[in-house]
Protein backbone atom coordinates (compact mmCIF):
# COMPACT_ATOMS: atom_id res chain seq x y z
CA UNK A 1 0.00 0.00 0.00
CA UNK A 2 1.29 3.38 -0.83
CA UNK A 3 1.91 6.23 2.01
CA UNK A 4 0.40 9.10 1.04
CA UNK A 5 1.45 12.20 2.74
CA UNK A 6 -0.25 15.58 3.25
CA UNK A 7 1.74 18.80 3.66
CA UNK A 8 0.10 22.30 3.68
CA UNK A 9 0.56 24.31 1.28
CA UNK A 10 1.81 21.06 -1.39
CA UNK A 11 -1.04 18.76 -1.28
CA UNK A 12 -0.84 15.24 -0.99
CA UNK A 13 2.14 13.12 -2.20
CA UNK A 14 2.74 9.23 -2.16
CA UNK A 15 6.08 8.11 -0.44
CA UNK A 16 8.44 6.48 -2.32
CA UNK A 17 7.38 2.90 -1.35
CA UNK A 18 11.33 1.36 -2.22
CA UNK A 19 12.25 4.00 0.38
CA UNK A 20 9.51 2.81 2.96
CA UNK A 21 10.67 -0.82 1.90
CA UNK A 22 14.21 -0.42 2.99
CA UNK A 23 13.36 1.36 6.23
CA UNK A 24 11.16 -0.98 7.01
CA UNK A 25 14.05 -3.86 6.64
CA UNK A 26 16.70 -1.88 8.32
CA UNK A 27 14.94 -1.35 11.34
CA UNK A 28 15.21 -3.58 14.62
CA UNK A 29 12.27 -2.45 15.35
CA UNK A 30 9.24 -2.11 13.71
CA UNK A 31 7.84 0.61 11.27
CA UNK A 32 3.85 1.34 11.18
CA UNK A 33 2.32 2.32 8.36
CA UNK A 34 -1.78 3.68 8.67
CA UNK A 35 -2.80 0.40 6.86
CA UNK A 36 -1.17 -1.80 9.95
CA UNK A 37 -3.61 -2.77 12.22
CA UNK A 38 -1.17 -1.23 15.65
CA UNK A 39 -1.35 2.10 13.86
CA UNK A 40 -4.57 3.70 15.60
CA UNK A 41 -3.04 2.78 19.02
CA UNK A 42 0.31 3.42 18.48
CA UNK A 43 -0.15 7.02 17.46
CA UNK A 44 -2.61 7.72 20.66
CA UNK A 45 -0.99 9.79 23.75
CA UNK A 46 -1.97 10.46 27.00
CA UNK A 47 -4.08 13.77 26.12
CA UNK A 48 -7.21 12.40 24.30
CA UNK A 49 -7.61 15.76 22.75
CA UNK A 50 -5.17 15.37 20.62
CA UNK A 51 -5.95 13.14 17.25
CA UNK A 52 -3.11 13.10 14.82
CA UNK A 53 -1.92 11.09 11.20
CA UNK A 54 1.39 10.53 11.50
CA UNK A 55 2.59 9.33 8.06
CA UNK A 56 4.38 6.60 9.67
CA UNK A 57 5.80 5.74 13.51
CA UNK A 58 9.00 3.88 13.96
CA UNK A 59 9.21 2.27 16.37
CA UNK A 60 13.01 2.53 16.95
CA UNK A 61 14.82 -0.80 19.23
CA UNK A 62 18.11 1.20 19.55
CA UNK A 63 20.43 4.12 18.19
CA UNK A 64 20.71 2.94 14.41
CA UNK A 65 17.04 2.66 14.29
CA UNK A 66 16.80 6.21 15.00
CA UNK A 67 19.70 7.31 12.77
CA UNK A 68 17.99 5.15 10.11
CA UNK A 69 14.50 7.15 10.66
CA UNK A 70 15.92 10.46 10.94
CA UNK A 71 18.00 9.54 7.53
CA UNK A 72 14.69 8.58 5.46
CA UNK A 73 12.50 11.55 7.05
CA UNK A 74 15.34 14.02 5.68
CA UNK A 75 15.07 11.96 1.84
CA UNK A 76 11.69 12.13 2.02
CA UNK A 77 11.30 15.55 3.27
CA UNK A 78 9.11 14.62 6.20
CA UNK A 79 8.93 16.56 9.55
CA UNK A 80 9.63 14.42 12.32
CA UNK A 81 8.11 14.05 15.94
CA UNK A 82 9.26 12.31 18.93
CA UNK A 83 7.58 10.10 20.45
CA UNK A 84 9.36 9.11 24.58
CA UNK A 85 6.67 8.79 27.12
CA UNK A 86 3.78 9.89 25.36
CA UNK A 87 2.65 11.93 28.01
CA UNK A 88 3.24 15.61 27.08
CA UNK A 89 0.14 17.85 27.98
CA UNK A 90 0.55 19.67 24.92
CA UNK A 91 0.70 16.03 22.64
CA UNK A 92 3.74 16.44 20.51
CA UNK A 93 4.92 13.12 20.23
CA UNK A 94 2.82 13.30 17.06
CA UNK A 95 2.07 15.15 14.12
CA UNK A 96 -0.02 14.60 11.25
CA UNK A 97 1.94 14.15 8.15
CA UNK A 98 5.07 13.48 10.13
CA UNK A 99 7.34 10.47 10.84
CA UNK A 100 7.11 9.91 14.56
CA UNK A 101 10.68 8.36 16.03
CA UNK A 102 9.21 6.39 19.39
CA UNK A 103 11.64 5.45 21.40
CA UNK A 104 9.34 3.18 23.74
CA UNK A 105 11.16 -0.18 22.75
CA UNK A 106 14.76 1.67 24.29
CA UNK A 107 13.65 1.48 27.70
CA UNK A 108 16.70 -0.56 29.24
CA UNK A 109 17.84 1.10 32.63
CA UNK A 110 21.17 0.02 33.68
CA UNK A 111 22.33 1.06 37.31
CA UNK A 112 26.26 1.46 38.85
CA UNK A 113 25.15 1.48 42.51
CA UNK A 114 28.99 2.26 43.25
CA UNK A 115 28.70 5.22 40.76
CA UNK A 116 25.58 6.43 41.83
CA UNK A 117 24.39 6.62 38.34
CA UNK A 118 22.02 4.86 36.29
CA UNK A 119 21.90 4.74 31.94
CA UNK A 120 18.48 4.91 30.51
CA UNK A 121 17.00 4.30 27.48
CA UNK A 122 15.25 7.37 26.12
CA UNK A 123 11.42 5.67 25.89
CA UNK A 124 11.94 4.84 29.74
CA UNK A 125 9.51 5.91 31.88
CA UNK A 126 9.73 7.12 35.69
CA UNK A 127 7.60 3.66 36.56
CA UNK A 128 10.41 1.37 35.06
CA UNK A 129 13.04 3.84 35.50
CA UNK A 130 12.37 4.24 39.58
CA UNK A 131 11.73 0.28 39.79
CA UNK A 132 15.19 -0.30 38.58
CA UNK A 133 17.01 2.01 40.45
CA UNK A 134 14.95 1.58 43.74
CA UNK A 135 16.17 -1.86 43.70
CA UNK A 136 19.25 -0.59 45.07
CA UNK A 137 18.09 1.95 47.26
CA UNK A 138 18.71 4.83 45.05
CA UNK A 139 16.54 7.31 43.15
CA UNK A 140 16.88 10.61 41.51
CA UNK A 141 14.16 13.48 40.76
CA UNK A 142 11.89 12.31 38.57
CA UNK A 143 7.79 13.73 38.52
CA UNK A 144 4.60 12.72 40.44
CA UNK A 145 3.26 10.06 37.84
CA UNK A 146 4.89 6.73 36.87
CA UNK A 147 3.69 7.02 33.23
CA UNK A 148 5.44 9.85 32.71
CA UNK A 149 8.38 9.27 30.13
CA UNK A 150 12.05 10.22 31.41
CA UNK A 151 12.93 12.33 28.28
CA UNK A 152 10.39 14.59 28.07
CA UNK A 153 10.27 15.27 31.96
CA UNK A 154 14.13 15.85 32.12
CA UNK A 155 14.70 18.06 29.28
CA UNK A 156 12.09 20.04 29.80
CA UNK A 157 13.02 20.83 33.50
CA UNK A 158 11.53 17.80 35.63
CA UNK A 159 9.89 19.14 38.90
CA UNK A 160 9.14 16.60 41.13
CA UNK A 161 8.64 14.96 44.97
CA UNK A 162 12.48 14.87 45.22
CA UNK A 163 13.80 18.34 43.83
CA UNK A 164 13.82 20.41 47.04
CA UNK A 165 16.43 17.80 48.18
CA UNK A 166 18.01 16.96 44.73
CA UNK A 167 16.95 19.30 42.67
CA UNK A 168 15.13 19.39 39.44
CA UNK A 169 15.37 15.82 37.33
CA UNK A 170 17.65 18.49 34.65
CA UNK A 171 20.00 19.01 37.21
CA UNK A 172 20.57 15.87 37.36
CA UNK A 173 21.64 14.83 34.01
CA UNK A 174 25.16 13.94 33.49
CA UNK A 175 25.79 12.99 30.28
CA UNK A 176 22.88 12.15 27.48
CA UNK A 177 23.43 10.56 23.61
CA UNK A 178 21.70 12.75 20.87
CA UNK A 179 20.76 11.77 17.10
CA UNK A 180 20.79 15.22 15.16
CA UNK A 181 19.10 15.99 12.38
CA UNK A 182 21.99 15.14 9.98
CA UNK A 183 22.48 12.04 11.48
CA UNK A 184 25.58 11.87 13.64
CA UNK A 185 25.23 10.56 16.83
CA UNK A 186 26.85 13.41 19.45
CA UNK A 187 27.59 12.85 22.72
CA UNK A 188 26.70 15.61 25.51
CA UNK A 189 28.44 16.02 28.52
CA UNK A 190 31.82 15.41 29.77
CA UNK A 191 34.36 14.03 26.79
CA UNK A 192 31.54 15.52 24.56
CA UNK A 193 29.93 18.86 23.94
CA UNK A 194 29.36 20.96 27.18
CA UNK A 195 26.95 23.43 25.80
CA UNK A 196 24.83 20.96 24.46
CA UNK A 197 24.48 18.89 28.00
CA UNK A 198 23.27 22.78 29.26
CA UNK A 199 20.65 23.04 26.98
CA UNK A 200 19.60 19.78 27.35
CA UNK A 201 19.02 20.70 30.78
CA UNK A 202 15.40 22.34 30.53
CA UNK A 203 15.77 23.46 26.77
CA UNK A 204 13.43 20.86 25.47
CA UNK A 205 13.38 18.37 22.36
CA UNK A 206 14.69 20.95 20.17
CA UNK A 207 18.53 19.64 19.14
CA UNK A 208 18.14 15.57 18.31
CA UNK A 209 16.73 12.58 19.13
CA UNK A 210 17.81 11.87 23.41
CA UNK A 211 18.48 8.00 22.92
CA UNK A 212 20.23 7.68 25.94
CA UNK A 213 20.44 9.80 29.62
CA UNK A 214 22.94 9.37 32.07
CA UNK A 215 21.62 10.27 35.77
CA UNK A 216 23.62 10.95 38.91
CA UNK A 217 21.44 9.10 42.26
CA UNK A 218 21.06 9.60 45.26
CA UNK A 219 20.36 7.29 48.41
CA UNK A 220 16.77 7.45 48.73
CA UNK A 221 14.92 5.00 51.20
CA UNK A 222 11.20 4.82 52.39
CA UNK A 223 9.70 8.14 52.95
CA UNK A 224 6.67 9.21 54.65
CA UNK A 225 4.17 10.58 52.33
CA UNK A 226 0.77 10.01 50.76
CA UNK A 227 -2.63 12.87 51.15
CA UNK A 228 -4.57 14.76 53.42
CA UNK A 229 -7.86 15.42 52.37
CA UNK A 230 -9.84 18.35 53.95
CA UNK A 231 -12.95 19.67 52.57
CA UNK A 232 -13.31 22.53 50.27
CA UNK A 233 -15.29 24.88 52.26
CA UNK A 234 -11.90 25.18 54.13
CA UNK A 235 -9.86 25.83 51.16
CA UNK A 236 -9.17 29.84 52.15
CA UNK A 237 -7.95 28.36 55.51
CA UNK A 238 -6.30 25.33 54.36
CA UNK A 239 -4.76 27.28 51.35
CA UNK A 240 -3.07 29.96 53.85
CA UNK A 241 -1.98 26.79 56.38
CA UNK A 242 -0.16 25.24 53.44
CA UNK A 243 1.66 28.45 52.55
CA UNK A 244 2.50 29.31 56.10
CA UNK A 245 4.43 26.07 56.06
CA UNK A 246 5.97 25.87 53.13
CA UNK A 247 7.37 29.33 54.22
CA UNK A 248 9.31 27.51 56.67
CA UNK A 249 9.68 24.50 55.50
CA UNK A 250 13.14 21.84 55.51
CA UNK A 251 14.43 21.20 52.09
CA UNK A 252 13.54 17.44 53.01
CA UNK A 253 10.16 18.66 52.59
CA UNK A 254 7.75 18.43 49.62
CA UNK A 255 4.74 20.25 49.94
CA UNK A 256 2.07 20.30 47.37
CA UNK A 257 -2.00 20.67 47.42
CA UNK A 258 -4.52 20.44 45.06
CA UNK A 259 -8.24 21.50 45.08
CA UNK A 260 -9.79 18.52 42.95
CA UNK A 261 -13.05 16.70 43.47
CA UNK A 262 -13.11 13.24 45.05
CA UNK A 263 -14.14 10.12 43.59
CA UNK A 264 -16.79 9.94 45.29
CA UNK A 265 -18.16 13.59 44.03
CA UNK A 266 -17.19 15.46 47.08
CA UNK A 267 -15.17 18.98 46.11
CA UNK A 268 -12.20 18.65 48.33
CA UNK A 269 -8.53 20.50 49.00
CA UNK A 270 -5.71 18.04 49.86
CA UNK A 271 -2.35 18.59 51.23
CA UNK A 272 0.38 16.22 49.88
CA UNK A 273 3.82 16.06 51.58
CA UNK A 274 6.55 13.93 51.20
CA UNK A 275 9.67 13.87 53.56
CA UNK A 276 12.55 12.27 52.44
CA UNK A 277 14.73 11.59 55.30
CA UNK A 278 14.98 10.06 58.25
CA UNK A 279 11.11 8.95 59.30
CA UNK A 280 11.57 9.56 62.93
CA UNK A 281 12.54 13.52 61.36
CA UNK A 282 9.30 13.22 59.09
CA UNK A 283 7.48 12.12 61.98
CA UNK A 284 8.11 15.53 63.37
CA UNK A 285 7.58 17.44 61.19
CA UNK A 286 5.15 16.23 59.36
CA UNK A 287 2.83 16.44 63.11
CA UNK A 288 1.53 19.62 63.24
CA UNK A 289 0.31 19.65 59.35
CA UNK A 290 -1.62 16.25 60.00
CA UNK A 291 -3.05 17.42 63.02
CA UNK A 292 -4.47 21.01 61.72
CA UNK A 293 -7.97 21.36 61.16
CA UNK A 294 -8.09 18.63 61.45
CA UNK A 295 -8.31 16.44 57.78
CA UNK A 296 -11.38 14.45 56.92
CA UNK A 297 -8.79 11.90 55.89
CA UNK A 298 -4.87 11.33 56.93
CA UNK A 299 -3.57 8.74 54.51
CA UNK A 300 -0.16 9.69 55.28
CA UNK A 301 1.92 6.44 55.92
CA UNK A 302 5.92 5.39 55.62
CA UNK A 303 5.97 3.72 51.48
CA UNK A 304 8.89 2.77 49.08
CA UNK A 305 9.65 5.85 46.99
CA UNK A 306 8.02 3.86 44.22
CA UNK A 307 4.30 3.74 45.64
CA UNK A 308 5.04 7.04 46.20
CA UNK A 309 5.53 8.16 42.41
CA UNK A 310 2.53 6.18 41.70
CA UNK A 311 -0.07 7.22 44.09
CA UNK A 312 -1.70 9.74 41.75
CA UNK A 313 -1.81 7.63 38.71
CA UNK A 314 -5.49 6.38 38.88
CA UNK A 315 -6.09 10.10 38.93
CA UNK A 316 -4.65 10.92 35.59
CA UNK A 317 -5.50 8.26 33.22
CA UNK A 318 -4.42 7.83 29.45
CA UNK A 319 -6.79 8.93 27.13
CA UNK A 320 -8.84 11.77 28.72
CA UNK A 321 -9.11 15.47 27.30
CA UNK A 322 -6.65 17.44 29.06
CA UNK A 323 -6.39 21.46 28.34
CA UNK A 324 -3.75 23.13 30.47
CA UNK A 325 -2.29 26.12 31.75
CA UNK A 326 0.31 26.89 34.14
CA UNK A 327 2.11 30.25 35.99
CA UNK A 328 5.30 30.31 38.14
CA UNK A 329 4.14 32.54 40.93
CA UNK A 330 5.52 34.88 42.89
CA UNK A 331 3.94 34.18 45.87
CA UNK A 332 1.05 32.89 47.12
CA UNK A 333 -0.74 36.16 48.86
CA UNK A 334 -4.41 36.58 50.30
CA UNK A 335 -5.06 38.06 46.62
CA UNK A 336 -3.55 34.98 44.39
CA UNK A 337 -5.31 32.45 47.24
CA UNK A 338 -8.74 33.84 47.04
CA UNK A 339 -9.14 33.93 43.27
CA UNK A 340 -7.90 30.37 42.81
CA UNK A 341 -10.81 29.36 46.03
CA UNK A 342 -13.69 31.79 43.78
CA UNK A 343 -12.14 29.88 40.34
CA UNK A 344 -12.67 26.36 41.83
CA UNK A 345 -16.38 27.35 42.97
CA UNK A 346 -17.07 27.57 39.42
CA UNK A 347 -14.93 24.39 37.84
CA UNK A 348 -16.35 22.93 34.92
CA UNK A 349 -15.61 19.55 35.37
CA UNK A 350 -15.62 16.81 37.97
CA UNK A 351 -11.76 15.62 36.57
CA UNK A 352 -10.73 18.97 36.91
CA UNK A 353 -8.12 20.24 39.27
CA UNK A 354 -6.27 23.08 40.32
CA UNK A 355 -2.64 22.10 41.78
CA UNK A 356 0.36 23.89 43.42
CA UNK A 357 3.89 22.87 43.65
CA UNK A 358 6.38 24.55 46.02
CA UNK A 359 9.74 24.94 44.53
CA UNK A 360 12.95 26.27 46.42
CA UNK A 361 15.26 24.37 48.32
CA UNK A 362 17.91 22.18 46.02
CA UNK A 363 16.26 24.08 42.71
CA UNK A 364 17.13 27.50 44.01
CA UNK A 365 20.02 26.52 45.41
CA UNK A 366 21.61 24.96 41.76
CA UNK A 367 23.37 28.14 39.76
CA UNK A 368 20.90 29.54 37.39
CA UNK A 369 23.64 29.60 34.55
CA UNK A 370 24.36 25.74 34.79
CA UNK A 371 21.68 24.74 32.72
CA UNK A 372 18.98 26.12 30.24
CA UNK A 373 16.20 25.97 32.68
CA UNK A 374 15.39 29.56 34.58
CA UNK A 375 13.34 30.75 37.09
CA UNK A 376 14.87 29.28 40.25
CA UNK A 377 13.73 31.72 42.47
CA UNK A 378 10.22 30.81 41.86
CA UNK A 379 8.74 29.85 44.89
CA UNK A 380 5.76 27.99 43.52
CA UNK A 381 4.34 26.72 40.22
CA UNK A 382 0.52 26.50 39.65
CA UNK A 383 -1.00 24.50 37.02
CA UNK A 384 -4.45 24.42 36.27
CA UNK A 385 -5.65 21.26 34.83
CA UNK A 386 -9.38 20.98 32.79
CA UNK A 387 -10.62 17.44 31.67
CA UNK A 388 -13.79 16.47 30.61
CA UNK A 389 -15.67 13.30 30.19
CA UNK A 390 -18.11 14.40 27.41
CA UNK A 391 -17.50 16.32 24.32
CA UNK A 392 -20.32 18.81 25.54
CA UNK A 393 -18.05 20.20 27.98
CA UNK A 394 -15.13 20.90 26.42
CA UNK A 395 -15.73 25.06 25.59
CA UNK A 396 -16.96 25.33 29.50
CA UNK A 397 -13.95 23.70 30.60
CA UNK A 398 -11.96 25.00 28.26
CA UNK A 399 -13.16 28.57 29.26
CA UNK A 400 -12.99 28.04 33.13
CA UNK A 401 -8.99 27.16 32.50
CA UNK A 402 -8.06 30.18 30.74
CA UNK A 403 -10.22 32.34 32.88
CA UNK A 404 -8.14 31.40 36.17
CA UNK A 405 -5.01 31.55 33.87
CA UNK A 406 -5.82 35.45 33.08
CA UNK A 407 -7.20 36.30 36.72
CA UNK A 408 -3.79 35.06 38.30
CA UNK A 409 -1.16 36.95 35.43
CA UNK A 410 -0.76 39.38 38.44
CA UNK A 411 0.80 37.09 40.46
CA UNK A 412 3.15 35.62 37.30
CA UNK A 413 6.43 35.68 36.98
CA UNK A 414 7.04 33.34 33.43
CA UNK A 415 6.04 29.52 32.63
CA UNK A 416 7.59 25.71 33.06
CA UNK A 417 8.34 24.62 29.87
CA UNK A 418 6.74 20.95 30.41
CA UNK A 419 3.10 22.84 31.57
CA UNK A 420 3.05 24.40 28.16
CA UNK A 421 -0.17 23.30 26.71
CA UNK A 422 -2.21 22.79 23.61
CA UNK A 423 -2.35 26.57 22.12
CA UNK A 424 0.06 28.10 23.97
CA UNK A 425 2.11 30.63 21.96
CA UNK A 426 5.50 31.14 20.95
CA UNK A 427 6.08 33.76 23.13
CA UNK A 428 4.89 31.65 26.24
CA UNK A 429 7.92 29.44 24.96
CA UNK A 430 10.75 32.57 25.41
CA UNK A 431 8.88 33.06 28.97
CA UNK A 432 9.90 30.23 30.11
CA UNK A 433 13.65 31.13 29.50
CA UNK A 434 14.17 34.70 29.89
CA UNK A 435 15.26 36.41 26.93
CA UNK A 436 19.43 35.52 27.09
CA UNK A 437 18.61 32.04 28.04
CA UNK A 438 16.39 32.32 24.77
CA UNK A 439 19.61 33.57 22.52
CA UNK A 440 21.55 31.09 23.45
CA UNK A 441 19.16 28.09 22.75
CA UNK A 442 18.34 29.83 19.32
CA UNK A 443 22.37 29.96 18.92
CA UNK A 444 22.69 26.00 19.83
CA UNK A 445 19.82 25.17 17.70
CA UNK A 446 21.36 26.56 14.72
CA UNK A 447 24.36 24.46 15.14
CA UNK A 448 22.55 20.96 15.70
CA UNK A 449 19.43 22.00 13.70
CA UNK A 450 19.57 24.75 11.16
CA UNK A 451 16.40 23.84 9.04
CA UNK A 452 14.44 22.78 12.45
CA UNK A 453 13.68 19.91 11.56
CA UNK A 454 12.70 19.06 15.37
CA UNK A 455 10.07 21.74 15.45
CA UNK A 456 7.02 19.44 16.99
CA UNK A 457 8.21 20.75 20.59
CA UNK A 458 7.82 23.75 22.64
CA UNK A 459 9.88 25.15 19.47
CA UNK A 460 12.98 27.57 19.98
CA UNK A 461 13.40 28.35 16.02
CA UNK A 462 17.38 28.51 15.13
CA UNK A 463 19.25 32.26 15.26
CA UNK A 464 17.93 33.72 12.19
CA UNK A 465 14.97 32.09 11.45
CA UNK A 466 11.91 34.38 12.19
CA UNK A 467 9.71 31.70 11.16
Amino acid sequence: MAITVSSPGTGSRPLDTEAVRALRTALRGELLTPDHAGYDGARRVWNGMVDRRPAAIAHCAETADVVAAVGFARAQGLPVAVRGGGHSAAGHAVADGALVVDLSPMNDVQVDPGARLARAGGGATWGRFDAATQAHGLATTGGAISTTGIGGLTLGGGLGYLMRSYGLACDNLAAAEVVTADGRVVEAGEGGDAELLWGLRGGGGNFGVVTRFDFRLHPVGPVLGGMLVHPAERAPEVLRFYRDVTQLAPDALSLFVALLTSPEGMPIVALIPVYNGPIEDGERVLAPIRAFGPPLADQVAVMPYTAVQSMLDAGFPSGLPVYWRSHFLNGIGDDALDTIVAAFGRIGSPLSAVLIEHLGGAVGHVDRDSSAFDHRDAEYNLAIISRWPDPAMADGCIAWTRDLWDAMQPHARGVYVNYLGVGDTPDRVRAAYGDAKYQRLAALKARYDPANVFRFNQNIPPSGDTG
